[in-house]
């Protein structure tokens, strides 16, 4: 593929399209006159060989390709828009722009509204913008990591990319505050016994893992995407759940639960702010990190 002769015009028109089904739409999206965007249209098509939107009745349908570039042109459409906004210089007093940080609702409760504590006193101009991490970071690091400014995630689950570490967790178990069977420590039998509330996702995969070499396979009752949850379904019930200390201790007070130590040596929780290359020498990008590190270091208790 010879990029030098490819209108890059054409990938805004491209999702525009694929996103309205519609070229009237689409063209009133990207301000284009519906010729101009019929224009385009044959365009996308001679150079896929596809029709990508097909008539179906009195609308338009994705076809099979259609749909692989639907998503694949979001992502390529986010990275231009990135490359295109890197800057040599950054003023975060006077700078108008937002941040995409993916992280799970552990990495916002605890890091996160610190972060944006620091970013509201210092930098008003500046907006954040939270996701959840998504399963497919494991696989398609390169991709996720590529549309985003940023990935909250504990060491353990990617690697080969650059990051920055924040500061150090430990994980708990969580009781009911009126457990009928458990006193002060969970025994490694609790653990096999009881039912469990879990973590959905590949977030905690260390953790997992771990009790899988100790021999633990975890009874799932219930299983959520949000750590967060987790205390509120422990709350009357005999369940257990696995769970960072900082996030615990945050949650205590509105859950009728007690934190337990566990009856091994959990994997520590290094959490990390991690990043495609592109964004490493951007003044910007910069500037997330260097204030990240600096709010992870008040976590930690380190002047």
């Amino acid at each position: 593929m010879n990029l030098t002769r490819l209108d890059l015009n054409l990938v805004v028109a491209l999702r525009a399209l694929l996103e309205e089904r519609n070229v009237t739409r689409a063209g009133q999206r990207v301000g284009l006159s519906q010729p101009a965007m019929s224009a385009a249209l044959a365009r996308l098509r001679r150079h896929f060989d596809d029709d990508l939107l097909a008539r179906v009745g009195g609308h338009y349908e994705l076809t099979a390709l259609g749909q692989v570039l639907l998503d694949r042109t979001s992502t390529a459409y986010d990275v231009l828009e990135r490359l295109f906004s890197s800057q040599a210089d950054f003023d975060p007093a006077t700078e108008d722009r937002e941040f995409k940080l993916m992280a799970s609702d552990y990495a916002v409760a605890v890091f996160g509204t610190e972060l944006a504590r620091v970013v509201h006193e210092e930098a008003p101009g500046i907006r954040l913008r939270f996701t959840q991490t998504q399963p497919s970071v494991v696989d398609d690091t390169a991709t996720l990591l590529s549309a985003t400014d940023g990935l909250l995630m504990p060491h353990g689950v990617i690697s080969d990319f650059p990051a920055t570490d924040l500061y150090d967790d430990r994980w708990v178990f969580l009781v009911a505050a009126d457990h009928p069977t458990v006193g002060d420590r969970l025994t490694r039998q609790d653990l096999a016994r009881l039912p469990w509330v879990t973590y959905q996702r590949t977030y905690d995969a260390p953790a997992v893992r771990q009790l899988g070499m100790l021999g633990v396979e975890p009874r799932a009752e219930v299983s959520v995407d949000s750590f967060q949850l987790l205390p509120l379904l422990v709350t009357g019930t005999r369940r257990i759940a696995l769970i960072q200390e900082r996030l615990a201790r945050m949650l205590t007070p509105i859950a009728a639960v007690r934190v337990v130590e566990p009856p091994y040596e959990a994997v520590p929780v290094r959490e990390a702010l991690w990043w495609h290359p592109v964004h490493t020498h951007d003044a910007a990008h910069i500037w997330l990190r260097e204030t990240a590190m600096r709010v992870g270091r008040h976590l930690a208790g380190v002047s």
